[in-house]
């Protein structure tokens, strides 16, 4: 393939998926905004500010800017959920018109309860939506570690060569239509996470922390499964698998954050993805007229207006009920 793919946020997570598509076989230029990493890129094949002494694919080139969009096969779209709506706005709809746009957030617009590929058919409709998600890390991606995700779209034909076009001896993505159940379970996990760190900070134990996973399980099933969600997506990667792995180590942003939280930590200005869909998923929530207690407990958490022991308590007091 001659054309290039353009990955927009020169991050951890916008670097990796740099060096998987160039593994991929393709050209890539990685779009950011500081220069330094920019030049990192270009003269050693490295980031880093985001990644520290992983080597990236010699096919990854680096610029300030989105500059020469046009020319894309591909564009993977990396920045943070929060942001992606003025990094379109920047980059404009027509650049992206025709053009497969691969959304690799996992997060809700908070002050719209968007998923991202609303956000992009609001302002590139006549872009072609793609979203990836499942249990990856950053660095894990970068290192060339096993990896198998999930990539949905409503065009079969479209998701599978993309799917192609990103896979590699370390890159495993599984294709799936159900694009609504893929982008909440991505973005729903990480309020869980948030939790489950708290819990873990906290020091009340691993069968607590236990208990919390699979009771968020079961919340963010009812959740998706409202909302339109598949089944097959909840108990696959883009659901159970990157549940897990959120919810089970401090590499995680959002595990991190509510670890810090539950150990009575500063947690500083740097917020977690899942401080912004908090909110939004009690909303999802309550448009559906659902119980979402852990939920609930994170945006009190989040807020100040609870301590993690003290929602524990809340939760184990909840009224006795049948399982399932």
């Amino acid at each position: 393939m001659s054309a290039p793919v353009f990955v927009i946020g020169a991050g951890a997570w916008g670097t990796a998926l740099a060096h998987v598509a160039a593994c991929g076989g393709s050209p890539v230029m990685l779009c950011g905004r500081d220069a330094a990493v920019a030049e990192a890129v270009n003269e050693t094949h490295r980031n880093p500010a985001y990644l520290g002494d992983a080597v990236l694919n010699v096919r990854v080139s680096a610029q300030v800017g989105a500059g020469g969009i046009e020319t894309a096969a591909l564009v993977i779209m990396a920045v943070p959920a929060q942001h992606s709506r003025a990094m379109l706005g920047e980059i404009g709809g027509g650049a992206l018109a025709g053009k497969p746009v691969l959304l690799s957030a996992k997060g809700l617009e908070r002050q719209t309860c968007l998923r991202q590929s609303e956000i992009l058919a609001e302002l590139a409709p006549e872009a072609l939506p793609l979203v990836l998600s499942g249990p990856s890390f950053a660095r894990d991606v970068a290192r060339s570690k096993p990896t198998a995700v999930t990539l949905a779209g409503a065009d079969a034909a479209l998701t599978e060569r993309i799917a192609a076009l990103i896979a590699g001896p370390s890159f495993r993505p599984y294709v799936t239509n159900d694009v609504i159940g893929v982008e909440l379970a991505g973005a729903l996990k990480n309020v869980f996470a948030i939790a489950c760190g708290a819990v873990q900070g906290a020091d009340l134990g691993l069968s607590a922390r236990s208990a919390m996973l699979a009771r968020a399980f079961a919340e963010m099933t009812r959740i998706v499964d409202a909302e339109g969600g598949a089944q097959a997506t909840l108990t696959g990667l883009a659901g159970l698998g990157d549940l897990v792995l959120t919810c089970t180590s401090r590499q995680s942003r959002n595990f991190e954050y509510g670890w810090r939280l539950g150990a009575g930590e500063a947690v500083g200005t740097a917020l977690a993805e899942g401080v912004h869909t908090a909110p939004v998923g009690l909303m999802l929530a309550a448009r559906s007229g659902l119980e979402a207690p852990i939920i609930s407990a994170v945006n009190a958490l989040i807020s100040g207006k609870a301590a993690v022991g003290e929602l524990v308590e809340t939760l184990m007091a909840r009224p006795l009920k049948r399982e399932g």
